[in-house]
């Protein structure tokens, strides 16, 4: 199977419209349209149903469209590494992140992983949905984040368990004594991060409706540090990891939650029964010592 057959029949997918893909791809019509007839006789499967005003992707088409993209994805990834290889004659290791775990002990990892001469290290702030692609994709090697999702090509591991906090403006009355839930419910709250989830958003909600307490949504913002702005203009409250703590905001007050020991996990992704290389195998044995660290109250 020619890999300019899948790059087309993906145009052609997302037109719905072999003029148009065709116009998009620079070439006639009617060879595109050879090309994705030989894909079906190749595949043996119907991937569109053709109709007077375009094309509908059948149920194969569509599982093949994720396939291909997913496909291709990973032959980039694994062509830019080589490339990298090349040039450097280093290992490339690829590390999706949220923010917010980027407070606490996780930048030592990637310290202690850039002392090594022989690798090369590359970050993609992600969502931990959007890791789960990148993973499978062979954009990245591992991530952090904190929501489960379930995907039978990944593996999450808990790392540990870290306590949620409550960011206030500074000046707001709930700062004098640790907040209760149902006092802050009664509050605006600012949330993140913006878009479809599963997400820490979703998680800070739960933890509210699971308790039969309904919020009031001020703002849906992309990151925690504009979270942190909007608190400190008074918009609101924000939960936030307790690891965010550290960034000591002008006209933000951290505080306890009074009623209830909240905590979100720091999760770590990886690629589903893959042989770990020496660089996964030298990041493993970092992670165990910074979460034994973690653990038992030691902080390098």
């Amino acid at each position: 199977m020619e890999l300019r057959y899948l790059r087309n029949f993906i145009v052609v997918a997302e037109e719905l419209n072999l003029t148009r893909a065709a116009e998009r791809l620079f070439i006639a019509q009617p060879p595109l349209t050879r090309q994705i007839k030989q894909l079906e006789e190749e595949l043996e499967v119907q991937l569109f149903i053709r109709k007077a005003r375009g094309l509908e992707l059948t149920q194969g088409g569509t599982y093949f469209l994720q396939q291909a993209r997913t496909l291709l994805e990973r032959l980039e990834a694994s062509i830019e590494g080589t490339r990298q290889i090349a040039q450097l004659r280093k290992m490339v290791f690829a590390i999706g992140f949220v923010p917010s775990v980027f407070y606490g002990q996780l930048p030592l990892m990637v310290r202690r992983l850039r002392r090594n001469k022989n690798l090369e290290l590359v970050l993609h702030e992600l969502k931990t949905q959007e890791q789960v692609a990148a993973l499978k994709s062979g954009k990245i090697d591992i991530g952090f984040g904190r929501v489960r999702i379930d995907d039978p090509d990944v593996e999450q591991e808990v790392l540990f368990n870290e306590p949620l906090i409550v960011a206030l403006p500074a000046s707001h009355p709930l700062t004098r004594q640790a907040p209760t839930m149902a006092e802050l419910a009664e509050v605006p709250m600012v949330i993140f991060p913006a878009g479809a989830g599963p997400h820490f958003a979703d998680v800070v909600q739960g933890v509210f409706h699971r308790r039969g307490l309904k919020l009031q949504v001020s703002q849906q913002v992309n990151d925690v540090q504009t979270a942190l702005s909007l608190v400190a203009s008074d918009m609101g409250f924000a939960l936030v990891p307790e690891q965010v703590h550290k960034l000591n905001r002008e006209g933000v007050e951290f505080m306890p939650v009074a009623d209830e020991k909240l905590s979100i996990s720091v999760i770590a992704s990886r690629r589903r029964g893959e042989t770990p290389s020496a660089a996964m195998r030298l990041v493993n044995t970092i992670l165990a010592e910074l979460v034994e660290n973690r653990r038992s109250g030691r902080y390098p």
